[in-house]
C-alpha cells in the first residue's frame, strides 16, 4: 500500500484523549512548525515533525504533497445542521429584523411550520437536490462531517422523505453525514391545541417507522416554551433510547425550562443552543460529560445574546460549535464563519475554537473515535488554509481561507 505524506505544513490539531477536551484542556491543541501527515488507506499513519514521520514510513511505497507551508488542521465538524429543507424564508427574516420575535413568528403559522409546510409539498428528487447543493457549499467551506436532521415534516411520511434524502446525501458525496430523526421540532397545525396526542404519535408511530428504516443514528426534541414541554421531551427521548437511538436535546434556546438538566440526566451527547441554560444545570451537564453545541450564527441572527461559551468551560462542560444551518434563524452553511463569531463575540481563544469545531464537535455526534483531530488511526479529513495560524478563521473576516479539502486523504474540495 503505498503511503501519501503531505510535508512541509504547518499542524495545529487537538489530542484525543479518548473523550472531549474539557476545561484546560479545549484550549491545548498539538503544534508541528515542520509537520508532515502520512496517509494510508485513508487513515493516518503518523503525524508530527518531518524527521519523525519519514523514519517512521522509511521503506514504504511513497507519494508526497508539498503543502507550500500553508497550515494543515482536521476538517471541521459541524454537529447541528437543518440543512435539508425545501424553501428559503427570505421574507421572514425581514419580519424578524423589524421586530417581530421569533416565538411570535411561528405562532402565526410562520417559522418552523412554513418549512414544514414546503416539505410535504415537495418532491423528493427536488429535496435531495438542493439538500446536496449545500451540502456541497458547507464542504468547500471545509466541513467534512455534519449532522442532519429531519424534523420539517412532522409525519411519519414525510419524515421518513427526508431522512430517506439525508441518507442518500450521505452515500453520493464525500462527506460524512450523521442523521438525526427531529420528528418533536413542533407541532403540527393539525395538532394545534393537542401537543400531548402528538408526542404519543411520535412515539408510537414514528419512532418505530423511523427505527425500522434504519437511517436515524439520533433523537432531537425541541424543548421549550411554547413547543415541548420538558416532561414531553423525557417521554420522546426514553422512547428514543428504548429503541437503540442516541439522544439530542434543543435545550433552553429562548428560555430555562431546564433542558440542560434533562440532558445531564439522559447521558445525552449533546444538549444544543443553550442561550438560556442557568448555572445549576450547565453544572450537571459537566458532571454527566454532556457536550454543549453552541450555535453562534443563531445568536448573530436573531440578533440575541450570545450562550456563556467560556463560564461552560470553566464549569467543565466541553463546548462544540455548529453553524445550525437553517433557512429561518440561521442560513449560513460557513464554518469560517461561526468560527469567526466564537471568537470575536463569544470571548473563545483560537485554539478554544479549533476544539470546538474539530474535536468536541465529533463526540457531540458520536464519531470521536473516527474524526475530529489528526491521530493516528483516525480518518485522514484534513484542510489545508491560509495563514501562519487557525487565528486566520477569525482574522480574516468575512472570507475563508479554507484552499483544500481532504476527505479519507483524497482532496474533495
Amino acid at each position: 500500500m503505498t503511503v501519501t505524506l503531505f510535508r512541509n505544513a504547518r499542524i495545529y490539531t487537538p489530542v484525543d484523549k479518548g473523550k472531549p477536551a474539557a476545561g484546560a484542556a479545549q484550549g491545548e491543541l498539538a503544534v508541528y512548525e515542520d509537520g508532515a501527515l502520512a496517509v494510508e488507506d485513508g487513515r493516518i499513519r503518523a503525524v508530527g515533525d518531518l524527521s519523525s514521520i519519514v523514519h517512521s514510513i522509511s521503506g514504504k511505497t511513497m507519494d508526497e504533497v508539498d503543502c507550500r507551508d500553508m497550515c494543515l488542521i482536521p476538517g471541521f465538524v459541524d454537529p447541528h445542521t437543518h440543512i435539508c429543507f425545501a424553501r428559503l424564508r427570505e421574507e421572514e427574516f425581514e419580519l424578524r429584523i423589524a421586530g417581530s420575535p421569533y416565538l411570535e413568528i411561528l405562532e402565526k403559522g410562520g417559522g418552523i411550520l412554513s418549512s414544514v409546510q414546503h416539505i410535504r409539498e415537495s418532491d423528493e428528487a427536488d429535496l435531495f437536490v438542493a439538500t446536496a447543493e449545500r451540502v456541497r457549499i458547507a464542504l468547500s467551506f471545509g466541513t467534512t462531517t455534519l449532522e442532519i436532521k429531519s424534523g420539517y415534516g412532522l409525519d411519519t411520511q414525510n419524515e421518513l422523505k427526508m431522512l430517506r434524502v439525508i441518507d442518500r446525501v450521505a452515500r453520493e458525496l464525500p462527506i460524512d453525514v450523521v442523521p438525526t430523526f427531529l420528528g418533536a421540532h413542533a407541532v403540527p397545525p393539525e395538532y394545534k391545541g393537542r401537543s400531548d396526542d402528538f408526542v404519543d404519535l411520535v412515539i408510537d408511530e414514528m419512532l418505530p417507522a423511523v427505527t425500522a428504516q434504519g437511517v436515524a443514528r439520533f433523537c432531537d426534541v425541541f424543548c421549550e416554551k411554547g413547543v415541548f414541554t420538558l416532561d414531553q421531551s423525557r417521554r420522546i427521548l426514553e422512547a428514543a433510547k428504548a429503541f437503540g437511538l442516541g439522544v439530542k436535546l434543543h435545550a433552553d434556546e429562548v428560555n430555562d425550562l431546564g433542558g440542560a438538566g434533562l440532558a445531564a440526566d439522559l447521558a445525552a451527547v449533546s444538549a444544543d443552543h443553550l442561550l438560556a441554560a442557568g448555572d445549576e444545570n450547565i453544572a450537571r451537564m459537566a458532571k454527566a460529560g454532556v457536550v454543549a453545541s453552541l450555535l453562534p450564527a443563531t445568536a448573530y441572527s436573531l440578533r440575541k445574546p450570545y450562550a456563556r461559551a467560556l463560564d461552560m468551560i470553566a464549569a467543565g462542560v466541553p463546548v462544540a460549535l455548529a453553524t445550525d444551518c437553517n433557512p429561518g434563524s440561521s442560513y449560513t452553511e460557513s464554518m469560517p464563519f461561526v468560527i469567526g463569531l466564537s471568537v470575536l463575540n463569544m470571548g473563545l481563544s483560537p485554539a478554544q475554537a479549533l476544539t470546538g469545531v474539530t474535536l468536541n464537535a465529533a463526540y457531540a455526534v458520536g464519531m470521536g473515535a473516527q474524526v475530529g483531530s489528526l491521530d493516528v488511526g483516525k480518518q485522514a479529513d484534513f484542510l489545508l488554509m491560509g495563514g501562519r495560524s487557525p487565528a486566520i478563521l477569525a482574522y480574516h473576516a468575512g472570507v475563508s481561507p479554507v484552499q483544500e479539502v481532504y476527505k479519507r486523504g483524497k482532496r474533495v474540495a
